[in-house]
């Protein structure tokens, strides 16, 4: 589907509801993803609401599988009626529909892993230095360790190519060394 005709389509149909119109399938495009909850997922996120204890963004996909759910007993509502109820975008509730149908009820809840891995600036050997040169005496003429003093003192001592005082900050706090 070409963005021109996506656009064609989203003017069309604002201007619908601009004048009025009551939004269906009607007037709506055909969705690629249709929601289709068994009873027995459709109890799960049921309950899952009425505890209301849960991650906020799990219990709003649940909301959105239930709204859109086209099964038995369900009210399969248009996406801009799920948005309204919901408080979500309809970017939101596509997202959700599609990781429903491709991917399952568990991945639909719960938020996409990070697709990029991080990968560690300091290995032991380098933060154990890094610690060593935190907790000795400061360069002549400082009162203290800065951040900026400590990743420039260990690129300046060969420890590492280059590094950051925002590195420095999170390696001393994940070892309580903070306070320095």
């Amino acid at each position: 589907m070409s963005v021109r005709r996506l656009l064609r389509d989203k003017v069309r149909h604002w201007l619908l509801a601009r004048q009025g119109v009551e939004l269906s399938e009607m007037t709506m495009p055909a969705k690629r993803y249709k929601v289709t909850l068994e009873p027995d997922e459709r109890r799960d996120l049921e309950k899952l609401i009425s505890r209301g204890k849960g991650a906020a963004r799990r219990l709003a996909h649940a909301r959105i599988l239930l709204h859109a759910d086209r099964g038995e007993g369900g009210p399969g509502k248009i996406d801009e009626e799920i948005a309204e109820a919901v408080g979500v975008s309809v970017a939101t509730i596509e997202r959700v529909r599609q990781r429903f149908v491709e991917e399952g009820l568990e991945a639909a809840l719960s938020p996409r892993p990070p697709a990029r891995l991080y990968l560690r600036k300091l290995d032991g050997e380098a933060e154990a230095r890094l610690i060593a040169l935190a907790c000795s005496p400061p360069l002549e003429g400082q009162a203290r360790w800065t951040l900026r003093l400590l990743a420039d003192r260990m690129v300046v001592l060969g420890y590492v190519a280059s590094l950051s005082y925002e590195t420095v900050r999170t390696t001393l706090k994940q070892t309580n060394l903070s306070h320095i």
